[in-house]
This record gives C-alpha cells, sequence and structure tokens, in this order.
C-alpha cells in the first residue's frame, strides 16, 4: 500500500530555506512545494511583527488566502547578545540593501569592539503551519553558538558564514562551514520543523488529522 503523504505549500521564495525544510519534512511523509508552485510567487506581505512568531503568522496568512490549503511558514534571524537581540526580526533587512555581504558587514561593524567572550548569539526560527479552517501549530527552535571577527565557509546563506553553533566551538566551524546534513542535524529550523512533526504526530494520535 502506497504511503499516505501530506502536501503543503512552503511561504517561502528563498531557495536556501525551500531546500533545508524539503530535506527535513521528506523523510516524515511530508513534502513541500513552493509558494510559486502553488501559484501564490507574488505572495510577499510586509513583516510588521515585533516578534518571529507574528512574521510566520503573516506569511502563513498571505499565502493561504492565495492558495486555500496548509502552508508552512518561517520566520527566522539571528540574536546577537551584545546587540541586545538585535538583528532579530529585522535579520533579512538589516543593511539598506538587504543583502547578506550588506547584512554581514553591519553586523560586524556593530560587534567591532565586542571582545570574543562576549560574542554569543543564537539563532532563532519560528515554523507556523496553517490550515484553511483557521486552526495552527506553531513551533519555535533555537541554536546556540558564537560569532566570528571574519566570514568562514561557502556553504549556507545569510549570517552563516559568520555564526558557529555551539555544536562545533571546539572545531570553529560555522554553519557556512558544515554540510547540509551536519547543518540540519543541529540548526534552528531543523529543530523548530521537529517540534512542528511532534505536534502533528500528537494530532494524529488524538484524531485531529
Amino acid at each position: 500500500m502506497k504511503e499516505k503523504r501530506n502536501i503543503f505549500v512552503a511561504a517561502t521564495g528563498n531557495r536556501h530555506k525551500m531546500a533545508e525544510m524539503t530535506a527535513v519534512m521528506e523523510p516524515f511523509g511530508i513534502d513541500l512545494i513552493s509558494k510559486a508552485e502553488a501559484g501564490a510567487a507574488g505572495a510577499e506581505p510586509e513583516e510588521t511583527g515585533a516578534t518571529f512568531e507574528e512574521n510566520a503568522y503573516i506569511k502563513a496568512k498571505a499565502v493561504l488566502e492565495r492558495v486555500g490549503r496548509p502552508v508552512i511558514a518561517d520566520d527566522s534571524g539571528l540574536a546577537a547578545d551584545a546587540l541586545n537581540g538585535a538583528p532579530g526580526v529585522r535579520s533579512a533587512r538589516f543593511s539598506e540593501t538587504g543583502s547578506d555581504a550588506d547584512n554581514n558587514a553591519k553586523l560586524l561593524e556593530l560587534m567591532e569592539a565586542v571582545p570574543d567572550g562576549a560574542r554569543t548569539a543564537k539563532f532563532v526560527s519560528v515554523v507556523t503551519l496553517l490550515y484553511p479552517d483557521g486552526h495552527a501549530l506553531v513551533a519555535r527552535g533555537e541554536c546556540a553558538g558564537r560569532l566570528l571577527r571574519n566570514g568562514k565557509g561557502e556553504n549556507g546563506f545569510g549570517y552563516d558564514p559568520l555564526f558557529v553553533p555551539a555544536e562545533y566551538d571546539a572545531e570553529e566551524r560555522t554553519f557556512a562551514q558544515l554540510s547540509p546534513g551536519e547543518k540540519n542535524a543541529v540548526s534552528h529550523r531543523a529543530r523548530a520543523l521537529a517540534a512542528l512533526r511532534e505536534q502533528l504526530a500528537a494530532e494524529k494520535d488524538d484524531g485531529k488529522e
């Protein structure tokens, strides 16, 4: 008997996020299609939320209104302790241009005077699964680590070249130096998606699916 798989629309136009989300969810019977594939490529709401939770919901709702089927949205970012949690929800729009290079340059400039022992930070991801009837599941994942003074590695995206996760601190390997499999084993997004899977499993056991 063929396995029954859930199909969700991923509310992202970021190919890197799409690849990470797909890799984590596929083994658990969940297939993702992009919002472009679902016919909602133009659903780009203004992220006006003050929290990751609020922005993830805004993204999910905008796409759901276009496609009328379950949508999974992620809002994530970097929180540097020395910057009181900045760039936070503005991680993708931290610099004037919003490019990865300019965002990283601004972060390094603001962190220049911060001593090595105080350069702690964490990546945060909040994933929201929104159904057409308004039912929503929300899961959060975090990955603690520290920020380097210079980027290392060619993989990943965003602030990955600057961020050393705690699990790889002894080797001083950044997210951008890890393979996709290594990153997905410890990343904030993978942890949020794992928490979401647990909620889905609990609802299935309760007969809500």
